[in-house]
């Protein structure tokens, strides 16, 4: 991103700052017209992103050239269009009414620059993405079977991709960006402009900085807390990393392993509620369930997944004898206690969504309580110079995710009036044999391969888009379904060989990149199971029984304790390659009950897992007094 200097960061400045304040402004006085709230919305941010990236290594990085304004003039023009004459194009007859001159230039020349935006301020992957399915449109008549698709006519390509508002450029996912993840960006850079990025790592450092491994810990608790609100893994490693990787180096952890802990962490932390990125509104909108009931349902799993962060660090500081941080480089309970203010805004939330509120209402009411509570103390006022950094700062975080939902919603258009999703629903059906397992195991990789070159809302969309109906046309339930698609898409950012957050870290480990992505990778195996129990029992959803809920949880924690002593080579002692084999099966094994929701319903197994549970517990404590007394 270039850093301008003088009345060019001013003027942009001010665009930015301008967006924001219509966006809090619809949030209190009521959105407007679909189309015309997403057109203002692309109308400020695809310009900016003209202005503020480069095109590449030559182009000017101090101040935009004159190609790059020209452009940024033109990526006016079209959402101008479209906001004019919003009541003419919601009164015209899709695919019937013809399409105009002006329409067909101002359409191609919005997919052209959009395509140019996504390539600079996204990522060019995404780019070459979108063109590889706009090329698929015109080879599409000469494939055989489910690939084919009629001839294409200009005009139509068009229309759908610009001049209709249930998909394409200014559809329901572009919609999502301009609601409610705009006020959640915001909402973010709130948050993080009055230190609760700084308060969670201190409240991570007081409670699990003394333990064995502390600051790992530290990075597993900071990360996740601050990773639900930001949602972009990338940031959250440069946010949190910055402080718990060199902590994690001077008290003895390799840096390959400290780079990987907050890799994970980070990227983890949009699996966790209540704001889980953009992704859980995006879900939202396409399934139609509530984001309440969504956030409820991904609750466990995410617990889960940190919940076995924490053990591989813990057995991996038992093993190599790493100590925790000492009581002098601690905030005392009294200081964490006076911060704690800075959670009010964050419990407030959840108090309002579970109450039943929209999140449009319950994200606008926490802003408004992250601004009234920075006045508690001077450190963290909203002065008129930190208020305008926030805004732009939230305006700034808004052009990614803005970007990549209109890209997502062309290929969404694509797909969906083509029936490729259909078409490749078949054959996943085919080459699955119609079993569900081999069909999860291609959608994964389908997944996986989008993730690993999109961001992860993105590459959500357009992976459940493809594959989404074959999951549900085999029988899975729709919210199961959706979340399985969202797990991989999230867990991609640190599968090698393409693993930015892992990079990200290796970067302030001073580590090598690949290895610490693949060593990210071992440490989150969890989060790759999580999803097949999604599919196979619900009961991880907290939907079933009391009883039946309770025990896969502790299935899962079995299982999850096994794995991590298997990756640590660690369970109470140092494990043998057979032994870490055998309690690699053992938690494999452990795992495959959870997916057969009868055998939770048995007594003995019931018992059998509370029984192990409490054998686990029992064994810590005895060798906390060991140590103690030692």
């Amino acid at each position: 991103m270039r850093n301008l200097k003088g009345w060019q960061a001013w003027a942009v400045g001010g665009w930015l700052v301008l967006l924001v304040l219509f966006h809090l402004y619809t949030a209190s006085f009521g959105i407007m017209q679909p189309r015309i709230q997403r057109g203002i919305h692309l109308l400020f941010l695809l310009p900016v992103a003209f202005l503020l990236f480069p095109s590449g290594k030559r182009s000017p990085k101090q101040h935009p050239s004159v190609p790059d304004l020209f452009l940024a003039g033109l990526a006016l023009l079209p959402p101008l269009y479209v906001i004019i004459q919003n009541d003419v194009l919601s009164m015209r007859l899709v695919f019937i009414d013809p399409v105009l001159p002006l329409e067909m230039t101002l359409g191609l020349i919005n997919i052209i620059l959009l395509l140019e935006g996504i390539r600079r301020a996204v990522v060019p992957a995404m780019s070459i993405l979108i063109a590889v399915f706009f090329g698929y449109l015109f080879i599409a008549p000469y494939l055989p079977g489910v690939f084919y698709s009629k001839p294409p006519i200009i005009a139509e390509i068009i229309e759908m991709q610009y001049l209709v508002s249930d998909a394409g450029i200014y559809g329901s996912i572009t919609g999502v960006s301009a609601t409610f993840v705009a006020l959640f960006v915001i909402f973010g850079a709130f948050m993080e402009n009055t230190r609760t990025g700084q308060f969670f790592t201190d409240l991570a450092c007081r409670l699990a900085g003394k333990s064995s491994g502390g600051p790992a810990k530290i990075a597993v608790i900071s990360s996740g807390l601050f990773g639900s609100i930001s949602g972009v893994g990338a940031a959250n490693v440069y946010s949190t990393g910055t402080f718990t990787i060199p902590l994690m180096k001077s008290l003895g952890y390799r840096k390959q392993f400290a780079g990987a802990v907050e890799a994970s962490a980070s990227t983890g932390g949009m699996l966790m509620p209540p704001v889980m990125g953009a992704g859980a509104f995006v879900m939202a909108e396409i399934t139609g369930i509530s984001y309440v009931q969504i956030i409820v349902a991904a609750l466990l799993g995410s617990m889960l997944y940190y919940a076995s962060l924490i053990f591989r660090v813990h057995f991996t500081a038992q093993k190599e004898n790493l100590r925790g941080i000492s009581e002098d480089q601690l905030l005392s309970y009294t200081q964490i206690l006076k911060d704690s203010y800075l959670l009010i805004p964050m419990l407030a939330l959840v108090f309002l969504l579970l109450k039943g509120f929209s999140p449009f209402y319950a994200a606008n009411a926490a802003i408004g309580i992250t601004f009234l509570a920075s006045f508690f103390k001077k450190k963290t006022r909203m002065t008129p110079a930190k208020l305008w950094a926030t805004l732009l700062l939230s305006g700034k975080n808004m052009i990614m995710i803005a970007l990549a939902c209109a890209g997502a919603g062309m290929v969404v258009s694509i797909v969906t009036n083509t029936g490729l999703a259909l078409g490749i629903a078949s054959v996943i059906t085919n080459w699955s044999g119609g079993t569900l397992l081999p069909a999860l195991v291609l959608i994964m990789i389908t997944s996986l391969v989008l993730g690993m070159g999109l961001p992860c809302t993105p590459a959500y969309i357009i992976a459940v888009t493809i594959g989404g109906p074959a999951m549900l046309a085999m029988g899975c339930a729709l919210l199961p379904a959706h979340l399985f698609v969202f797990y991989f898409a999230i867990l991609a950012g640190i599968t090698p060989p393409v693993c930015i957050p892992a990079y990200c870290a290796a970067s302030i480990a001073g580590s090598k990149p690949l290895q610490t992505g693949f060593e990210a990778f071992k440490l989150s195996m969890v989060g790759f199971m999580i999803p097949y129990i999604f599919i196979y029992n619900q009961a991880l959803l907290l939907q079933g029984s009391t009883l039946e809920i309770i025990t896969v949880i502790g299935i899962m924690l079995l299982s999850v304790i096994l794995l991590a002593g298997s990756m640590s080579a660690y369970l109470f002692r140092i494990l043998n390659a057979p032994s870490r084999i055998l309690l690699f099966l053992c938690s494999l094994t452990v795992a495959f009950v959870c997916t057969r929701s009868e055998f939770l319903r048995m007594t003995w197994v019931q018992i059998t897992t509370f029984l192990l549970l409490l054998m686990f517990i029992s064994a810590w404590i005895s060798k906390r007094r060991r140590l103690a007394s030692s």
